[in-house]
């Protein structure tokens, strides 16, 4: 029989029987903390909308081309290493050579190789060759691998793949937060608890080695969270010790009678049994010298070894070297892959154990260098870094195959990203010169590594008119949102900048690209279109009009006519501020887009404008600490829609006969050109859409200062203005309502406002002083005593004397300690009421927690992360009213936090789209042979860790379970959750959900042990986050108690399911249908136990529902009925007994009682109810 497979639901709550089509979101389908994420390219409509505009994109001439199987067929090769027999490799003919070699240097036959060459019947292979451009290159053929000479540049490389190796099980660089390390627990979780996925196991026999009672602090009602969960530590992760000491020498660099001699490099190294080595890294390969710490000796020690590999050497040096390297290379290959390669995107951790300061040579030289590690092996040393982000914009993309080496280049160019963060940081640590060095330091601009930085301050009053500071703050991640927008669209002939922003120690700071000759001409010079006066002069260009007309129709910007500063009438594509530049190189830039999306016009109070009454009713317009407040790309489109669905749907609309009822609101405004008529006007549709077609765009410069518009588009103007308060009204009477206050987001929020200020006042010297009082004031609950200055013991054995000549900076440090937690809670209350418009219920952080039911280990953890702050991870006793909670020693680090553009691979997004597709209408092979297509797509574009690879994954898995396969549905589940954990977080929201959907398919397969373990990460996961008050806590309460059941662990389960009772209660209702099923989950607990009376009790309330709800006809009331009975019959019979063993009379004529535990079929049918799957046979 087939099976139509749709998912319930998760928030209709009226009808059981009213069940929506089965979606596999792209964006997270449960989002434990509402509100779009705002490091996501797309989110929500904004996401469809791109993939309407892929859909328009000019190569998309064949509609079947995304249906062609680019050209990346694999095929296998022999390679074969020196002194080995050859080995099977599947390599893809898009693939270069170089990624090859990579390969070969993580496996473990070959990873202790780095300079060699891959040779193909003699002849020596381009390592930037695309493997199908080699010439003779086929299945079956025989690569070699050579043994090439060294030079220093790759003994340097050398030495950190060595450096790296030793490294590996090592979690010190994922707490640094650099490397492209972060942290995975998933192993320790599942590690030898690995079984047979695909047999199911005995009942009881999985369990007989665990105890299925999860940690006190995991259980419902526990009221303290711990911190050192978080981050488990065994012996069995612990890293594997190889050497004590490599590091170079301090007789480098060698001679120039050695050079002669091919020296390169002097190495110190000192093993496990204390042995100290000089080694010399010749042209041809290591050796050890005769060198010590202060006699200078190259010549080879005796006996003579030369080895080509640092590893060799030292495996024939030290015994304990060549074990321990052995079992480190066999535990590196029993973790998965995913949890060793580098993440695109550095993640930091807000926690990290106390970790010993090691000697490493490449940490020290990589600090010592004016590189960026391995910028150094880069021809030319210093990147061009426009000119490599553009130029990977004009590749070609007419087929499948040149798209994708285009999103690919493109997107391994994003390593700008990371050469941007640390220009950043070097800026704020004082390590980088500024080009105007006489200049105000708040105005200070500087230059690094051909990358351009600017502070977040207002410079020369710029933003005085639109809020000071405050808008000279915002306007930075403003302008990248609209970067990131008119790089979405990805128009032809069009440039944007590469840009991130950095927030780093209370310092905002914005890195760009540089034009090609910006520099050395003046801003009048350089400017073709747009203004640098505020609009007073402007300028207009055919070319940029042209080139601004297709991002102006998918960004819903409206072409209009503004007044020069002599009157004359100049036409524009975008804002007055947005500018555009012709580069050196001929190119077409465009620069300062933070008006790209229209005003918000409820925070934009104006004198003579009113906004629509359902706006004024709720307070509105209302001033704001700037006036840059804008709407989101994704509210423009929901307007957009909503317009078109109400102006579809109204009988004031001619529509046309060729309309198609299945277009999108895009395709509609393409076929109509039809307005409705002016008479009889009805409410439902906004006064500026009734004169208007389907295309809505909004106007820039609408309401902004300094700016004239001519006398003929006086009607244009006002219909303009009008559009922008529907679309403010829009706003409140529509979107708002459907979110919800989340009030440990708008604390840590204004307090993170705060932190920013209060950092700036902080020199260096007192980082961690000033971050521990900080958390000090705000989460600890201790009395308001000023925070005291704790010198180092250097500075306190000075005398009082030349204490007193340091003035300024005891003045300094005295400014961020006389805060007190009485002040910081008065502040925040304040910046609730200026920023949010907000009235803080709590007035301190004991309120806080007892009062509106948040948890400080939640407040502690927003504010880290959103400020960047690394604390020691250990348990915190706020309740200490003595003694502060934090330390000096407790700040570990600040990090800095990025907001940068993440470019996506079109191609992929759009077959992922096309599968869910076919998931919904039921064809579940195809759909899955689609987002496997995708799958495949992504991981060439962004490699293995990608949070569009862990969407893929994700469901994937979902649709291997449906059907059935829970082998592969473990095994893209498992890889979800490591993907997610090193991409994301190890707790963040997105992970959690992984872990529940792993814990379901473990139990489904078999493993009820593991499924336990899972479930009860997620659950303190969850605990952490957010707090047990939370409405997905009862759905993940529900699955613990469901599966607790299963193995018979009643009282544990029951425990689970009143928990889900009662939150399910509190955020359903009591009459709601979710109720009722948790009842019914309740009934059956109880009957397993024995306890018929609350059985029957909570039967009864299951049936009470499903009657008031459905009625007495609906099948499942039926069904609680005939339970109901199957209960009263069970208890009748239990009386029965209990009152023959009263009477002491034979039972012998007495029905046995039958307690019989779930079966498990039953429970996991159950669990698919709870998580939202529901099948339906098709008749």
């Amino acid at each position: 029989m087939s099976y139509y497979i749709i998912q319930a639901n998760v928030h209709t709550t009226e009808l059981l029987s009213v069940i929506i089509s089965y979606s596999l979101y792209v964006i997270f389908p449960y989002h434990l903390i509402q509100g779009p994420s705002t490091d996501n390219a797309f989110s929500g409509q904004a996401e469809l909308s791109e993939l309407d505009r892929y859909r328009a994109k000019e190569h998309q001439d064949d509609p079947a081309a995304l249906e062609d199987t680019p050209e990346d067929t694999g095929f296998t090769v022999k390679i074969q290493a020196p002194g080995s027999e050859p080995t099977d490799f599947q390599v893809s003919p898009l693939a270069m050579v170089q990624e090859i070699k990579q390969v070969l240097m993580d496996r473990e036959e070959t990873c202790h190789r780095t300079c060699f060459s891959l040779q193909l019947d003699g002849n020596t292979l381009d390592n930037f060759a695309h493997l199908r451009s080699v010439a003779g290159l086929q299945e079956g053929s025989l690569l070699r691998i050579v043994e090439d000479s060294y030079t220093i540049r790759e003994v340097r490389i050398h030495l950190r793949h060595i450096r790296d190796l030793l490294k590996s099980l090592d979690p010190t660089d994922a707490y640094n937060g650099v490397e492209g390390s972060s942290l995975s627990f998933l192993r320790f979780f599942t590690e030898e608890h690995t079984e047979d996925s695909g047999k199911v196991k005995k009942k009881g026999e999985e369990l007989k080695h665990f105890s299925c009672s999860p940690p006190e602090y995991i259980l419902p009602g526990t009221k303290e969270c711990f911190l050192a969960p978080l981050q488990p530590q065994t012996e069995k992760l612990k890293p594997t010790e190889c050497l004590k000491v490599l590091a170079t020498s301090s007789w480098n660099p060698p001679p120039g009678n050695r050079k002669m001699h091919g020296d390169l490099m002097y190495l110190n190294v000192v093993t496990m049994e204390d042995r100290h080595c000089s080694v010399t890294a010749s042209t041809r390969g290591f050796y050890i010298n005769q060198s010590t710490t202060y006699s200078f000796n190259p010549k080879p020690a005796s006996p003579s070894v030369l080895s080509h590999s640092l590893v060799e050497l030292l495996s024939q040096i030290s015994p304990v070297f060549k074990k321990n390297f052995i079992a480190l290379l066999k535990k590196r290959t029993s973790t998965h892959p995913f949890e060793r390669i580098a993440t695109p995107f550095q993640v930091f951790g807000w926690t990290a154990p106390a970790l010993d300061h090691a000697m490493d040579c490449v940490r020290a030289e990589d600090t010592s260098s004016s590189h960026l590690g391995y910028e150094d092996h880069v021809p030319g040393q210093i990147r061009d870094w426009n000119e490599e982000l553009q130029s990977t914009r004009e590749l070609p993309r007419k087929t499948l195959t040149d798209r994708l080496l285009r999103d690919r280049a493109i997107f391994k160019v994003s390593d700008f990203v990371t050469t941007a963060t640390r220009g950043a940081m070097a800026v704020i640590d004082g390590n980088v010169m500024p080009i105007n060095p006489s200049e105000d330091p708040r105005n200070q601009m500087f230059i690094w590594n051909s990358i351009f930085f600017s502070l977040g301050f207002d410079v020369r009053e710029h933003y005085q008119d639109l809020g000071g500071e405050a808008a000279a703050h915002a306007a930075s991640t403003i302008d990248l949102n609209g970067v990131r927008a008119y790089s979405l669209v990805d128009a032809d002939g069009l440039y944007v900048l590469g840009t991130v922003v950095v927030d780093y120690r209370g310092f905002r700071v914005t890195a760009q690209s540089i034009v090609p000759g910006i520099l050395e001409r003046g801003q009048e010079q350089s400017v073709v279109y747009g203004s640098i006066d505020f609009g007073k002069t402007v300028n207009s260009n055919e070319k940029y009009l042209k080139l601004l007309d297709k991002p102006s129709k998918q960004l819903r910007v409206q072409r209009h006519l503004v007044l020069n500063k002599d009157d004359t009438a100049v036409e524009l594509c975008s804002s007055v501020e947005c500018k555009g530049i012709v580069g050196n190189d001929g190119r077409h830039y465009i620069l300062d887009l933070l008006f790209t999306f229209p005003l918000d016009l409820n925070f934009l109070p104006l004198e003579g404008e009113e906004l629509k009454p359902e706006c004024q009713q709720l307070g509105f317009p209302r001033q704001h600490p700037h006036r840059l407040a804008c709407l989101r790309q994704e509210l423009i489109e929901a307007f957009q829609e909503d317009n078109c669905i109400k102006a579809a749907a109204s009988p004031l609309v001619n529509h046309s006969p060729n309309a198609s009822p299945n277009s999108s609101s895009q395709d509609i405004g393409g076929t109509l050109d039809t307005a409705i008529q002016n008479t009889s006007p009805r409410e439902s549709i906004p006064s500026s859409f009734r004169n208007s077609s389907f295309d809505i765009r909004f106007n820039p410069n609408i309401f902004s200062p300094g700016v004239r518009f001519p006398k003929e588009s006086c009607k244009d103007i006002q219909e303009q203005k009008q559009l922008l308060k529907d679309a403010a009204a829009f706003l409140i009477s529509s979107q708002i309502p459907a979110l919800r206050i989340a009030l440990c987001e708008l604390i840590t929020r204004c307090t993170k406002h705060l932190f920013r200020t209060y950092l700036l006042a902080v020199e260096p010297s007192a980082l961690s002083a000033s971050v521990s009082h900080f958390l000090n004031c705000f989460l600890s609950s201790s009395p308001d005593l000023p925070g005291t200055q704790q010198m180092d013991r250097l500075a306190s054995r000075r005398r009082s004397r030349r204490r007193r000549s340091r003035g300024s900076v005891g003045g300094a440090v005295t400014a961020w300690a006389s805060l007190t937690t009485s002040e910081l809670w008065r502040t925040v209350q304040a910046e609730a009421l200026e920023y949010y418009h907000y009235c803080l219920p709590c007035e301190s952080v004991e309120q806080a927690v007892d009062k509106c039911g948040l948890q400080r280990i939640t407040l502690l953890r927003e504010i880290s992360i959103k400020t960047g702050i690394q604390i020691l991870i250990r348990e915190y006793h706020f309740d200490a009213k003595h003694k502060p909670v934090f330390t000096e020693e407790d700040v570990l680090n600040i990090f800095p936090i990025v907001k940068h553009i993440s470019p996506r691979a079109s191609d992929g997004l759009y077959l992922l789209h096309c599968g869910q597709a076919k998931v919904q209408q039921g064809c579940l092979k195809e759909g899955c042979e689609l987002i496997s297509q995708a799958l495949g797509l992504f991981t060439n574009v962004y490699g293995a860790l990608h949070r569009d690879v862990c969407t893929c994954l994700r469901l994937l898995g979902r649709i291997y379970y449906i059907l059935g396969d829970y082998s592969e549905a473990l095994s893209h589940q498992q890889r979800a959750v490591l993907i997610s954990e090193r991409v994301l977080g190890i707790e963040h929201p997105n992970t959690i959900q992984e872990y529940k959907h792993l814990g379901l398919y473990c139990f489904a397969g078999g493993q009820a042990a593991t499924a336990l373990r899972l479930l009860y990460r997620a659950r303190y996961l969850m605990l952490v986050v957010c707090g047990e008050d939370h409405p997905e806590m009862a759905l993940l309460d529900s699955k613990i108690g469901l599966v607790l059941h299963g193995v018979m662990e009643c009282d544990l389960a029951l425990r689970f399911l009143e928990s889900a009772l009662a939150l399910t209660s509190k955020y359903q209702g009591p009459g709601s249908l979710k109720v009722a099923q948790s009842h019914h989950l309740l009934a059956k607990v109880y009957e397993s136990k024995g306890d018929f009376r609350s059985a029957l009790r909570h039967e009864k309330e299951r049936y009470m529902i499903y009657r008031n709800q459905v009625g007495e006809a609906h099948e499942k009331t039926r069904e609680s009925s005939e339970y109901l009975k199957h209960l009263t019959n069970q208890a009748v019979i239990l009386q029965r007994t209990m009152n023959m063993i009263y009477k002491n009379s034979s039972g012998a004529n007495i029905t046995p009682l039958k307690l019989t535990a779930p079966s498990r079929l039953w429970i996991v049918e159950q669990l698919n109810l709870v998580t939202g799957i529901v099948l339906i046979p098709l008749r």
